[in-house]
């Protein structure tokens, strides 16, 4: 079952002005946000939990990679939205017997263990949606 909005993704170019102007407009410590590298996508990251949802700013670290082509085309702003479930199998499973949704990869692994898996942007108006099982934090929805 889909349970909340895991986390939102921002793409930007320069990662610490784009802490700076988040911590502003949510009321928070720029210090409070968590700093993490995923090589697998190339990218920088910076993320704050606000209630049971991330907030998470991309900045690629090259010029290739899914981040990094999205920002070319697109620019600096909203990238995707990851929706929060307890069972990754079971919801990709009752997508593709329920629905005309498909995914565009198998599953992949995100920050912290997330398991994640990308439904294609053509099969949903273009719009980047993913699916994330969060062990680590499953149940553990409040401001750390």
């Amino acid at each position: 079952m889909i349970t909340h909005v895991h986390h939102l993704n921002f793409l930007v170019r320069n990662l610490d002005r784009a802490v700076a102007k988040y911590s502003a407009v949510i009321g928070r410590n720029p210090n409070d946000f968590q700093l993490d590298e995923l090589s697998s996508r190339n990218v920088k990251i910076a993320r704050i939990k606000l209630g049971q949802t991330w907030l998470v700013l991309i900045q690629p670290l090259g010029i290739e990679g899914v981040p990094a082509e999205h920002l070319k085309k697109h620019g600096e702003g909203f990238f995707l939205m990851s929706l929060g479930c307890e069972d990754l199998d079971n919801e990709a499973t009752r997508i593709d017997s329920e629905t005309e949704l498909n995914f565009a990869a198998q599953e992949r692994q995100g920050l912290d263990g997330w398991r994640v898996r990308d439904l294609d942007p053509e099969s949903f108006f273009g719009t980047q949606i993913q699916l994330t099982q969060d062990d680590l934090h499953q149940g553990k929805f409040s401001d750390e």
